[in-house]
C-alpha cells in the first residue's frame, strides 16, 4: 500500500498519460455516437460562459527545495513528495481548491475552440523535514518540517480545443499558469539558544495543460470535470535567514513547484443552449464492435470525531479527499461466439487517509493504488468464448463489455485473461457497483470474501460458467498477489492461487410475483501470508521486537477459505431488497480485499416513480463487520492490516449505515449525494463514531 512518489519528470509523464487516457475515453464515446444511425448530432456551445469550480482533497503539489547552502556547506536538493492539505498526508489543514472562471467558445461543426481564464484559492502545503535537509538536525526525534511552503492562490489563462457530441463536450487545454508561494523556515539552536525563523514570499509562472469533459443538463447549466497539470517553474536563489549556533550560517535555497488538480465544475451559459433530445437509441443487433466509456468523480469528507491516539493506519478526522476514474470499454467479435475485450482506465486521487482507517471502507472507487496524478492502467483484457447448447435464445444488449447479438440461454462460457472477480461473482442489482449505488465496501460486496486482486482490484486467470434459465454455476481459478496488498501478482499459479465457486438460483416468489436471485459462493486462496497466533507469540516471547517485523519474517504459503450468501429480491417493480452474509476462517492475513473475517449487510433500493422521478434511486443499507479472536490479538499488539492498524485495540464490531440519493440529470449523467455513519472504525471503540459526507458525479456513454 506504499506509493512511490514521482519526481517532477514523473509528474509530467503521468500527467501526459492521464490526458491521453481521458481524451481516449471520451473520444471513444464520441466515436460510438458517430457510429449510431442518426449521428452526428451535437450541441452548439458557442458563446460566453462563467462558472464556479472546486473540490476537496483532489489537488496535489510537488515542491522541490534546493540545493541549499548553509554557510559554506551545500545540501543536495530535496523533493517533498506530493503536497496536499490533508492532515494524514503531512500537513495541518484540509485542502479545498475552489474559485471562479469565465471564457468564450467558438464552434465550427463539431469542433470547438475558445479561451478561458480562472482564479482559484487553495491550501496546498508541505514541508522538507529536518532529517532530509540535515543542517545538523538529522538526529532530532521526531523530525519536523524545517522548511515549509504554502500556496493559496492559482491563476491560469488557457486555450481550449474540443469535440462536441450529443449534449457533451470533450476538450484539451493549454496555456499559462501562475501561483504564489510563502516559504517558512524554523531553525532551533542545538546549543539551547533561541529558535530562529525566516520567511519569503515568492511568485511562480509556468505552463499548464489538461483535459476535461462537460455535460449540458439544462439550457443554461452544464456540469464538468476538469483536470490540469501545471509546471510552475523554479524560483531564483534567495536567502532564508540563518541557522544559529557555532556551526550555523546564512541559508540560501531555491524552490520548484508542479501541481495536479482535478475539479468539478458548474457552468452558467447566459445564452440558452439548444439541447439535443435524449432519444432512445435504436436497438443494435448482431454487432461486430462495442464501444463505451465512463467517468466517475467522488468527493468525500469526514467530520471531527473522538481520536485519543493515532496509529500508522488510523482514520484521521477533519479531512477531505477525492477520486476520479475514467474507463474505455472496447469489444471486438473475432468470430461467432468469440469476443475480445480491453479496458484501459486512468485513476487519480486517494480515499480518506490514503484509503486507510476503516475495514469496510467508505469509498468503493478508492483504490489502494491511488496516485496524485492520473495514472493509466490496462485493467481488463480477456477473451470470452461462448458455447451454445441449443434451445431457447435471448437477446444480448449492447453495453460495456457486451456486444449486441443473440445467444443460447443454455450455454457454457469460458473467459481467460485479466478481469475483476466482481465482474462475474457476488453480483447484486441493488448493491454491487460503487459508481452508481452504495459506496461502502461492506455493503456493495461480501466483505469477508478476500477475492484475489492487485491493488486496483484485478487479477488474471480463468472463469467458466454453465447457465440455464433457472440457475447458473460458475467457477474461477486466478492468480493472487505475491504478498498481502501487493500490486504484483504471483506467477506460481499452480502453487499459490485463488479458487471460487458460485451457485446462482433464480426464482419468482408466488406471493410477490417478483423475481429474485440467491447466490452461494465458496472460496479458498493460497498465498504468502502470516499466521496471526504465530506472530503474536513471536512478539510476546521477544523473538521480534516489533510484530510487523515478525509478520514479514514468517510469511509462507497458507490457505484462507470461506463462504458467502447473497440475496436480491424485488418487492415491487420499484422497490428491491438485498442481503449478504460472509465469513472466512480468520487465521491468516488477508491478501487483497480488506480486514474483515465476518460480515452481514442488507438494505433497500427504491426508484423515484412515486415522486415523478423514475430514473432516480434512493438507497438505504447497513453492515456489521467483525474479526476473529486471533486477528484481534494481532491488532492489539500493534499489527498492521490491509487497511487498518491503530497501534492498539479496544475491540468492538465495526458497524456502518449508508444512505444515498442518485439524481438522474440526463440519460448519461447522474449526481449522487451520500451519507455514511461508522461506529467503531477499525473495530476500535476508542475511536469515532465518524460521519462521512460525499458527492459523486457519474457519466457513461
Amino acid at each position: 500500500m506504499l506509493i512511490k512518489r514521482a519526481g517532477r519528470s514523473g509528474h509530467r509523464c503521468a500527467a501526459a498519460a492521464g490526458l491521453a487516457a481521458l481524451l481516449g475515453v471520451q473520444a471513444g464515446a464520441a466515436l460510438a455516437a458517430d457510429l449510431a444511425p442518426a449521428r452526428p448530432r451535437f450541441l452548439d456551445w458557442s458563446g460566453g460562459y462563467a462558472g464556479v469550480q472546486g473540490s476537496a482533497g483532489a489537488s496535489f503539489g510537488n515542491y522541490d527545495f534546493g540545493p541549499t547552502t548553509i554557510g559554506t556547506r551545500r545540501v543536495p536538493a530535496v523533493s517533498t513528495g506530493d503536497a496536499t492539505g490533508s492532515r494524514d498526508l503531512g500537513s495541518d489543514a484540509t485542502t479545498v481548491v475552489g474559485g471562479a472562471f469565465a471564457g468564450w467558445t467558438w464552434q465550427d461543426g463539431a469542433l470547438v475552440y475558445g479561451i478561458e481564464a480562472d482564479l482559484v484559492g487553495s491550501n496546498l502545503k508541505r514541508g522538507a523535514r529536518s532529517d532530509a535537509l540535515g543542517f545538523g538536525y538529522e538526529a532530532l526525534d521526531p523530525p519536523f518540517a524545517l522548511i515549509r511552503e504554502k500556496t493559496d492562490l492559482f491563476g491560469a489563462a488557457r486555450g481550449r480545443f474540443g469535440y462536441a457530441f450529443g449534449n457533451n463536450l470533450i476538450y484539451a487545454t493549454f496555456g499559462l499558469a501562475g501561483a504564489n508561494g510563502r516559504v517558512l523556515a524554523t531553525y532551533p539552536d542545538l546549543a539551547g539558544g533561541p529558535t530562529a525563523t525566516a520567511s519569503r514570499t515568492l511568485s511562480y509562472l509556468g505552463f499548464t495543460l489538461g483535459a476535461g469533459v462537460q455535460f449540458a443538463v439544462d439550457p443554461h447549466l452544464s456540469l464538468g470535470i476538469d483536470y490540469r497539470y501545471s509546471d510552475l517553474g523554479e524560483s531564483g536563489r534567495f536567502g532564508l535567514g540563518a541557522v544559529p549556533g557555532a556551526d550555523g550560517g546564512a541559508v540560501t535555497t531555491r524552490t520548484g513547484f508542479v501541481s495536479n488538480q482535478m475539479m468539478a465544475r458548474l457552468i452558467w451559459h447566459p445564452e440558452s443552449l439548444a439541447l439535443v433530445p435524449d432519444d432512445e437509441d435504436e436497438p443494435v443487433k448482431d454487432a461486430r464492435f462495442s464501444l463505451h466509456g465512463q467517468t466517475t468523480f467522488v468527493n468525500q469528507g469526514v467530520t471531527g470525531f473522538r481520536s485519543p491516539y493515532r496509529g500508522p493506519q488510523s482514520l484521521v478526522p477533519d479531512q477531505a479527499q477525492a477520486t476520479t476514474t475514467a474507463t474505455l470499454f472496447l469489444g471486438l467479435k473475432l468470430f461467432e461466439n468469440t469476443e475480445l475485450y480491453y479496458n484501459p482506465e486512468f485513476s487519480q486521487g486517494f480515499g480518506l487517509s490514503r484509503t486507510l482507517g476503516v475495514a469496510g471502507f467508505v469509498n468503493g472507487e478508492a483504490q489502494k493504488a491511488g496516485a496524485p496524478f492520473p495514472k493509466l492502467r490496462s485493467n481488463r483484457y480477456f477473451l470470452r468464448q461462448t458455447f451454445g447448447l441449443g434451445g431457447e435464445t435471448e437477446e444480448v444488449p449492447d453495453g460495456p463489455n457486451s456486444i449486441a447479438g443473440t445467444r443460447d440461454v443454455e450455454r457454457i462460457t469460458v473467459i481467460a485473461g485479466k478481469f475483476a472477480l466482481g465482474d462475474f461473482f457476488d453480483g447484486n442489482i441493488y448493491a454491487h457497483d460503487p459508481r452508481v449505488d452504495f459506496m461502502n465496501w461492506g455493503i456493495w460486496a461480501s466483505a469477508a470474501w478476500d477475492f484475489p486482486a492487485n491493488l486496483p482490484g484485478f487479477t488474471q486467470g480463468l472463469m467458466v460458467e454453465y447457465n440455464r434459465a433457472e440457475f447458473a454455476i460458475r467457477a474461477a481459478y486466478t492468480q493472487v498477489p505475491k504478498e498481502p496488498s501487493s500490486d504484483v501478482l504471483d506467477p506460481r499459479i499452480f502453487e499459490r492461487a485463488g479458487a471460487v465457486v458460485e451457485f446462482e438460483g433464480r426464482y419468482a416468489l408466488p406471493v410477490l410475483e417478483q423475481p429474485g436471485k440467491l447466490r452461494l459462493g465458496l472460496f479458498s486462496n493460497v498465498g504468502n501470508t502470516a499466521d496471526f497466533r504465530q506472530v503474536v507469540a513471536l512478539t510476546q516471547t521477544g523473538a521480534f521486537a516489533d510484530i510487523n517485523t515478525a509478520v514479514a519474517a514468517s510469511r509462507e504459503p497458507r490457505r484462507k477459505s470461506g463462504v458467502y450468501v447473497n440475496l436480491e429480491q424485488a418487492l415491487t417493480p420499484d422497490l428491491g431488497l438485498f442481503a449478504r452474509a460472509s465469513v472466512n476462517d480468520g487465521r491468516n492475513e488477508s491478501l487483497s480485499f480488506t480486514d474483515i473475517d465476518g460480515s452481514v449487510s442488507g438494505g433497500l433500493s427504491l426508484k423515484g416513480t412515486a415522486w415523478g422521478r423514475p430514473q432516480d434511486t434512493i438507497g438505504l443499507g447497513a453492515a456489521a463487520n467483525r474479526i476473529s479472536s486471533s486477528h484481534r490479538d494481532y491488532f492489539a499488539n500493534g499489527g498492521l492490516g490491509l487497511l487498518i492498524g491503530d497501534g492498539r485495540l479496544t475491540y468492538a464490531p465495526e458497524r456502518a449505515v449508508e444512505v444515498y440519493y442518485a439524481l438522474n440529470l440526463t440519460k448519461a449523467v447522474t449526481m449522487t449525494f451520500d451519507y455514511q455513519h461508522v461506529e467503531n472504525p477499525a473495530y476500535n471503540r476508542d475511536r469515532g463514531p465518524a460521519d462521512f459526507i460525499g458527492t459523486r458525479l457519474h457519466t457513461d456513454f
